[in-house]
């Protein structure tokens, strides 16, 4: 009986110390995170932040998603018309809105939402911005320059005219 006595403070300093370790382990969101998309892909909050992550080689300012997952335009887009759309979009996810995006104090373009064969797709500076299934996590950017056609939107994007 003695050491059942003893033993029971150890194993609740045991448990707590699991447990304070299980919680520190969780992954921080990154800085500015906002709400997440909802299962349907349609984010719940206007954002759009930026982030420096390597793109091939050299470190640069991407715009990204509150996940922190990097944001794409598409060369044969137009301001109005998406020309990803169908198996393309399963690839290239259309960045979906509903409402006035905004964007974080660093974003100097002018960020929209035009509806396309896609939904409500959030353009900057007249690009139509997508993610890409290939990155799995934040700070990637394997979709850079894939076809010549695909690109990281960055803040400096010039205006689609």
């Amino acid at each position: 009986m003695n050491s059942w006595k003893r033993a029971l403070p150890l194993a609740f300093v045991l448990f707590f110390a699991l447990l304070l370790a299980a919680c520190a382990s969780q992954a921080t969101p990154p800085a500015g995170n906002v709400l997440p998309a909802s299962p349907s892909g349609q984010a719940t909050t206007a954002s759009v932040h930026t982030a420096r992550i390597d793109v091939k080689g050299t470190q640069k300012t991407v715009l990204v998603d509150p996940q922190g997952m990097t944001l794409y335009y598409f060369t044969p887009d137009t301001r109005t018309v998406s020309k990803c759309t169908g198996g393309c979009a399963g690839t290239w996810p259309a960045y979906l809105y509903s409402g006035s995006p905004t964007g974080s104090s660093n974003i100097i373009g002018k960020l929209t939402v035009q509806a396309t064969a896609n939904g409500k797709q959030v353009e900057y500076n007249g690009h139509l911005l997508y993610t890409f299934s290939g990155d799995s996590g934040p700070g990637q950017a394997n979709g850079e320059g894939i076809s010549g056609k695909w690109f990281v939107a960055t803040p400096g994007l010039a205006a689609l005219n």
